[in-house]
């Protein structure tokens, strides 16, 4: 039995044992309630700051879109039978989906959309990574993927992720609405100089 097969008994055999934890995981496996939390989050994003929010929210969307595509272009490449459909030992929490399962779709979408968030504002990664990696170990636990299959999606989706945001950045239209938040107070040309001497002393 090789590292990964081992890895999914390890986690799929924990399914059935406790109600609220395969509640949990099918939560997290299923995109449905993501679709939500989507929403609620490019609302936010809009009331906080509309001008980027109009930029980067069709960005992150081709991003993950583009993404999408590739993983499910892969998944016919790579023709790697889910172990749902190869295993006859598995807990299986819901509906198998389709044939082949290498990368995990879901895997590379939640990852497109946390590299692209932690790459525009840092301080998201505290949230969607963890969120990452409940997807990815959910997809799992409900007996739909290997963990390669999910390490493989992460991968891809981060590369997409990232390279979206690496792109907006550069664009001269943007990367100042986010390093404008850092930059010094221009209607206070004199605010450095009075921080050094606040932390130096007055010149005698």
């Amino acid at each position: 039995m090789n590292w990964d097969a081992a890895l999914f008994y390890a986690i799929n055999g924990l399914a059935g044992r406790f109600e609220w934890l395969d509640a949990a995981m099918r939560f997290f496996a299923h995109p449905s309630p993501g679709y939500l939390g989507i929403a609620v989050a490019v609302v936010c994003w809009v009331w906080w700051s509309w001008w980027e929010a109009m930029f980067a929210v069709p960005t992150v969307a081709s991003a993950v879109g583009i993404a999408d595509a590739i993983g499910a272009q892969l998944k016919h490449w790579v023709e790697r039978l889910r172990p749902c459909v190869t295993l006859s030992d598995v807990h299986l929490l819901g509906d198998c989906g389709r044939l082949f399962g290498f990368p995990s779709n879901h895997a590379i979408n939640t990852a497109a959309m946390a590299a692209f968030l932690h790459a525009l504002y840092p301080r998201t990664g505290w949230i969607s990574w963890p969120i990452v990696a409940l997807v990815g170990l959910a997809r799992v636990y409900t007996g739909v993927h290997y963990p390669g299959d999910v390490m493989g999606g992460w991968l891809v989706g981060t590369i997409m992720g990232a390279g979206a945001a690496f792109l907006l950045l550069r664009w001269h239209r943007f990367r100042p609405m986010v390093s404008a938040r850092t930059a010094p107070d221009a209607s206070h040309p004199h605010s450095n100089e009075q921080k050094d001497e606040a932390l130096s002393g007055p010149v005698r």
